[in-house]
C-alpha cells in the first residue's frame, strides 16, 4: 500500500509540473484564440526548446506513472479479503433498515404508503 501512496504522490506531483510548464510556454498557434506577445518572458528560442523538451519528459512520466498506478492498483485489490465496490453496494442493500418490508403472510394487504411522496389531492 505504501508503494501505492508513493506513486500517487509522485503522480501529483509530476502533474503540477507538467501543468505549470505547460503554462509557461509561449501560445505559438493561439489555440484559444489569445496569441503570445514576442516581448514575453520567455521569447527566446533557447528557453522555448527547453520547456518543450520538460514538457515532453513529463508528460512521458505521468502516462507511465498512470500506468504503474494502474498496475499496482490491480495488484493490491486482487486479494480474496477485499470487497469489490459492486459486492459492498449490494450488502449495504439488502441491510437497508430504511426499506419497505416484503409481505411474507400472503395477505393482499397493501405495503405502507410513502410518507414522502405527493398526495392525490
Amino acid at each position: 500500500m505504501s508503494l501505492f501512496l508513493f506513486l500517487t504522490v509522485v503522480q501529483a506531483i509530476v502533474a503540477a509540473a507538467l501543468v505549470a510548464v505547460v503554462l509557461m510556454q509561449r501560445s505559438e498557434g493561439g489555440g484559444l484564440g489569445i496569441g503570445g506577445s514576442p516581448g514575453g518572458m520567455m521569447s527566446a528560442r533557447g528557453a522555448a526548446d527547453l520547456l518543450s523538451r520538460t514538457t515532453k519528459w513529463l508528460a512521458v512520466a505521468f502516462v507511465g506513472l498512470s500506468i504503474a498506478l494502474a498496475a499496482v492498483a490491480v495488484d493490491v485489490n486482487s486479494g480474496d479479503a477485499i470487497e469489490s465496490t459492486l459486492d459492498r453496494n449490494v450488502t449495504a442493500n439488502e441491510a437497508d433498515p430504511l426499506a419497505v418490508p416484503s409481505q411474507q403472510d400472503g395477505s393482499d394487504t397493501a405495503a405502507p404508503a410513502d410518507p414522502l411522496a405527493p398526495s392525490g389531492e
